[in-house]
Order: structure tokens, then C-alpha cells, then sequence
């Protein structure tokens, strides 16, 4: 799968064995902190007293998500949900086929803008579509998981 060209690597490269172990180091303690409700303390370079941060549970899990990926030495993109994308990073993004992509837009199933005679995919909507897509796999799955265990 390609990188979009428009969302922004961390480090355009993939993690060393130092930054992996330091990325699953601090996502064990944010974890710990999580756990116990505790504050964040850091101590910031150059000043004799610790700064207190409070982090949110949504910012604490979306930490820990991206240093869990770093930490198994991922490669990371972050793509903003305001970011509009072309067919290919959206397809991409989907891991399907371009052309698979725009039979999607096509009938409807992924909302999408005309720029010029190109067209154009918000992230949102994107990530919509592939949560329903993912839901309705998992209920498949479900189901036929239930109908193999009426037959062993």
C-alpha cells in the first residue's frame, strides 16, 4: 500500500530499535497513569519544577494507539478528518483498487466532492464508510460463526 501524498509522516521513515523501545515505554506509562487516574508530570528542559498536564482519556488512548503501531515498528500517517483526499489515497486508505473505489462513489455508498473533473473524498467521510463497511463484516462474521457452531 502506498502513502498518501498529502499526510504527514512521522519521521518519514520507520522507527529505530531505540524509538521503538522508548515509544512502548512511554505507552506503558501513560497506560499506568490512565489506570490509576493519576496526573501527568513532565519535567521540561531548562526549568527546576515539574509542569503538571492533565491528559484527556481520549488524548491518553489515541497516545497510546500510535506509540502501540510505533512501538511494533510501524510506519504512522496521521490524516486529519477535515482532510480531502484524492481517489487513490482514499483507495489506499480502503486497501481496494482504484477503479473499485470509484464504483463505490459512483453508486453513492462514499459522499464525495467534483473538483474541476477530479474527484475529491473527505477523510470523514471515508472513515465513515470503512466503520460501517468494518460493522457489517464483523456481524457476517458473527452470523457465520453462529451458523457453524449449529452444525459441529
Amino acid at each position: 500500500m502506498t502513502q498518501p501524498a498529502t499526510a504527514e509522516e512521522l519521521g518519514k521513515r520507520l522507527p529505530s530499535a531505540d524509538e521503538r523501545a522508548a515509544a512502548n515505554r512511554l505507552r506503558e506509562i501513560i497506560a499506568a497513569q490512565m489506570e490509576h487516574g493519576a496526573r501527568l508530570r513532565v519535567l521540561e528542559e531548562g526549568k527546576k519544577s515539574p509542569a503538571e498536564l492533565v491528559l484527556t482519556p481520549s488524548i491518553s488512548t489515541l497516545l497510546i494507539e500510535v506509540l502501540r503501531h510505533i512501538g511494533k515498528g510501524d510506519a504512522v500517517t496521521l490524516v486529519p478528518v477535515s482532510q480531502m483526499l484524492t481517489t487513490q489515497q482514499a483507495a489506499d486508505i480502503l486497501n481496494v483498487s482504484r477503479p473499485f473505489l470509484i464504483s463505490l462513489l459512483n453508486k453513492g455508498e462514499i459522499e464525495h466532492e467534483m473538483v474541476g473533473r477530479h474527484r475529491r473524498i473527505k477523510a470523514e467521510a471515508l472513515f465513515a464508510y470503512k466503520r460501517a463497511r468494518d460493522e457489517k463484516r464483523r456481524k457476517s462474521l458473527e452470523e457465520l460463526a453462529a451458523l457453524d457452531g449449529k452444525y459441529i
